[in-house]
């Protein structure tokens, strides 16, 4: 019988213990890339969460804000440096505003630029807060008026039916008028790319725009621009015809009366015809606003209540109040408050485009940006509106 040789044994269990070890090294590095795969795959996860967390409430991009971006660019770059060629490059399809280039008039605005300016004029103290508010794209907009009942009349089995009145109808012509501004930034700023060149040139035009159109809305005389609410004929309520404005006095010549001095706006109120009355609101400046707000009726309450929150319109007598500056002051005979619908009353006719030339000569070193637009109003229902004159009567 061989005996086995020293150490043999040991050397077997050597051999064991490291396979043993080799296979468990094994599954341990299976496992750890189990893991690490599974980490990443669930980073990939919280990194898609985060871009969607990041971009709620962003619209996603329209293809008609894909279509828009061309224009966008080439806006961007002629207001910079005076490079058309982006815009040469499109060709208007489809709507006849939907793009680019006007002959001879200037180039169309970028669509955030416009919207930028209309939201602007929209948001501010303008009769264009409560008019009807049309987009034309003609050089002028009819508006055809009944102003009379067809008639009727009861009719039994046995008799014959007469005919009826006819109604007249009455056609307003609002006649659109060129709105220009004209703002200038040196050609250094607009070189700074840093220089958000768009966001300030809406700025300045919108403020321009507004000045010009609030005015317009109220006291225009309708030459080169809009015709206001206060060009009308006025007539005392009594005797209103259509083509006029019915007033109600406020009973003292040069201020509201010392005595019971709220009758008169109650008195305005209800000269407006109840179908007009829902959808009323009162129209004065902030002086006026100052003098009626002080007002209380016969058991001490204040006609003027505030907006319950921010952002809301004061009420008056339960109406809501507009602020428009270009309202006359209280003074003799004048018509410091309008009271209507004037969403009926009023119409204010606009095209939808806004164009711009851009000027680097007139005015060196300083580079001129001219924009206009098209614009028109006029009182297009005349018994929607009443007046408050500061007379006797």
């Amino acid at each position: 019988m061989q005996r086995p040789e020293p150490g043999s044994g040991a050397a077997a269990g050597l051999g064991d213990v490291r396979g043993a070890v080799a296979g468990f090294l094994k599954e341990f590095s299976s496992f750890h890339s189990e893991v690490k795969q599974s980490l990443q795959q669930q980073e990939k996860r919280v990194t898609m969460l985060q871009r969607k967390i990041s971009h709620a409430g962003r619209p996603v991009l329209s293809p008609a804000s894909e279509e828009a971006a061309p224009l966008q660019k080439a806006f961007d770059a002629y207001l910079r440096s005076g490079d058309d060629e982006g815009y040469r490059g499109l060709v208007p399809e489809g709507k006849a505003m939907s793009t680019a280039v006007a002959a001879d008039g200037g180039y169309l605005v970028s669509p955030r630029t416009a919207d930028q300016i209309r939201s602007m004029l929209v948001s501010t103290s303008s009769l264009r807060a409560v008019a009807n508010v049309v987009q034309v794209e003609a050089s002028s907009f009819d508006v055809l008026i009944d102003r009379s009942d067809i008639g009727s009349g009861w009719a039994s089995e046995s008799t014959a039916t007469g005919e009826t009145a006819t109604p007249a109808i009455e056609r307003i012509q609002i006649r659109l008028h060129e709105l220009s501004a004209m703002p200038k930034a040196s050609q250094r700023l607009l070189d700074d790319s840093a220089f958000d060149v768009e966001s300030w040139l809406a700025a300045r035009i919108a403020a321009r725009f507004i000045r010009a159109e609030a005015a317009a809305f109220i006291s225009g005389d309708g030459l080169d621009k809009p015709k206001g609410i206060l060009l009308p004929a006025k007539v005392a309520n009594a005797s209103w015809s259509w083509g006029n404005l019915g007033y109600v006095a406020t009973g003292a010549s040069a201020d509201f009366a010392i005595s019971n001095p709220a009758d008169c706006i109650i008195n305005l109120v209800y000269a407006l015809g109840a179908d007009y009355r829902a959808n009323a609101g009162f129209v004065m400046n902030s002086k006026t606003a100052g003098a009626v707000r002080k007002m209380k009726d016969a058991d001490g309450r204040f006609l003027w209540s505030d907006g319950l929150a921010a952002g809301e319109p004061a009420r008056l007598m339960g109406y809501n109040v507009l602020i428009c500056e270009d309202m006359p002051d209280v003074a003799a005979n004048a018509y410091p408050l309008a009271f209507g619908d004037f969403s009926a009353g009023y119409t204010i006719a606009e095209r939808p485009d806004l164009r711009i030339l851009r000027d680097p000569f007139s005015a060196k070193p300083h580079v001129l940006f001219y924009a206009s637009k098209r614009v028109g109003g006029d009182i297009t229902d005349y018994a929607a509106i009443k007046l408050l004159k500061i007379a006797t009567s």
